[in-house]
Formats: structure tokens, sequence, C-alpha cells
């Protein structure tokens, strides 16, 4: 639709929201052409909540992983910020309205579909965390990926249920395990795929891989399971989720067999253009999963 015609059919808070969703569109658009692809295979009621989420997660780590510091700002100011941008995340799935678009599309998201605080605050949690925690045992590693990555599967989960619904829905056990242990493969995938830069650029490390406690095998065995098991209840979701979440769980499978061959330093893995269409395609067309597997 274009601008105009969308002035013309819609006015007020009609037109704020159209607004809001616009740019959590084209956060989505910038920041992660595979994602976008994926959720171009949802249907029409969830797309535009998994859209506002991924939004509001994409801003809060940009904060702490570089374009913020750039900016200048202080790790105090850091911190402030991403405590502003919680507080005003909250405030905004109570009230109802932001004048940040992107916290309002995200709010409006919230208060359809059921996400509360108790999402919200772990997610912000661990974003926090990056700004003072460098290297992670294995507690502090479940706890972050909790956060970061468990619960945005989480509140994927609810709009996939809740979207369209007038009154809350509760997600089945099966599903929310599902939902926390894609999102961990996600985080874990991403964590072996970053290494070189997390270390070097931001002095993190989130495996343990430096110091000998794990290695990049375990890790990728521990991937695979969580993939194995989300894959599992993917037939258990509404039936315009399916395809999407498939795309994503095969991208990552092929990620995962991609980081199971000999490492080239500084190389980020990838997965070709070609390949993800493919993955897309098959996703498209209906099949199951693919399995996960060297």
């Amino acid at each position: 639709m274009s601008g105009r015609r969308r002035d013309a059919e819609a006015t007020g808070l009609d037109l704020y929201d159209a607004a809001a969703q616009d740019a959590a569109d084209t956060v989505i658009a910038r920041y992660s052409t595979s994602f976008n692809l994926a959720c171009r295979l949802l249907g029409p009621r969830p797309r535009p909540h998994v859209r506002a989420v991924y939004a509001l997660v994409r801003v809060a780590d940009e904060i702490v992983d570089g374009p913020a510091a750039s900016a200048g700002l202080t790790p105090d100011a850091l911190r402030a910020v991403l405590d502003d941008l919680e507080a005003e995340t909250l405030a905004a799935i109570d009230r109802g309205f932001s004048a940040n678009l992107v916290v309002h599309a995200f709010a409006r998201t919230a208060r359809a579909c059921a996400i509360g605080g108790d999402l919200v605050r772990p997610f912000f949690a661990s974003m926090r965390t990056d700004l003072s925690t460098a290297r992670h045992d294995d507690a502090s590693h479940d706890a972050y990926v909790y956060g970061s990555a468990e619960v945005v599967g989480l509140m994927c989960l609810q709009v996939f249920v809740g979207a369209g619904r007038p009154h809350p829905v509760l997600p089945d056990p099966r599903l929310v395990d599902g939902a926390r242990r894609l999102g961990a493969a996600f985080q874990d995938v991403n964590f072996l795929r970053d290494l070189d830069h997390d270390a070097s650029a931001l002095g993190r490390d989130y495996l343990g891989l430096a110091d000998g406690r794990i290695s990049r095998e375990d890790v990728l065995d521990r991937i695979d399971a969580d993939l194995a098991a989300a894959a599992a209840v993917v037939p258990d979701l509404p039936a315009d989720c399916r395809r999407a979440v498939t795309a994503a769980h095969d991208l990552f499978a092929e990620l995962s067999a991609r980081l199971r061959r000999p490492r080239i330093e500084g190389v980020r893995v990838r997965v070709p253009d070609p390949v993800k269409a493919r993955l897309a395609a098959r996703a498209a067309l209906g099949f199951a999963p693919r399995e996960a597997r060297p």
C-alpha cells in the first residue's frame, strides 16, 4: 500500500499503528534477510506480530553490540539507554501507546498476544549482561541464552497461538519446550559463527571454548539435539506458522552442518543465497523440517 493511499484510508491511532508497523518491518528488512525471508512464509495473522517482536529485540541488541558505543556513549550511558528502553516497553504494554514507533509496534503485539513482563524482563536482563560479563560459565551461559533467545522463541509462540484470538491462550507445554530449544539452538549457532568477532571486537566468550571447558563438537551436538526436539513439535503449530518455522529451523540446521567443517580463522560461516532459497522453497511446499546432521 502506498503512503498516499494509507493516509487517505487511516487516521488517528490507525495511522500511527500502521506507521509503527512500517518501522518494525524496516528494521527486519535492514538487519536480517534470512529472518525476513522466513517471515514471508508466515500467514498474515502472525506475520506483523513476529516482525514487531524481532524489531524490538534488534534495537536492544544494537544498544549493547556496537552502534550505540560508536555514537560515543559510555558504558554507563549504554546501560541507561537500555534501562530506559525496558521501562518504556513495559509502560507501553500497560498503556497501549509509545512515542517510540518500534516500542509501540511491540506493545500492540504484546497486548494482542499476551506477552507480559515475565518474558520482557529476562530479555533485557540478558542484554544488560553484555555490558558487564565477558566470560560465561555453564550457569551464566544458560541464563543468558534463556533471556536472549529462549524468551524470544516464547514470545513468537505466544503470537502463533494467540494472534487474532479474543482471549489469551496458553500454549501446550510441548510447544513451550520446542520454542525454547529452537531459540537456544539459534543462539548457540550464532555464538559459534561470531566466535572471532565476539572475542576480538567485544572481548566476550559465551561458550567457554577459550579455556577448553567445552569443545565445538559438544556445542554442535547440543545444537543438533535442540533442533531435533524443536522439529518434533512443528506439526503441532498452527498451520499458518509451520512453513516459516520449518524454514528457520532448516537454515540453522544447514549452518550447524557447515560449522562442523574445518574452521577457517576469521571467516563467518554463512549459507549461500541459492541454498537459502532452496530451503525456503522446500518449507513453502510443506515439507517437514530436515534432520540436523553433520
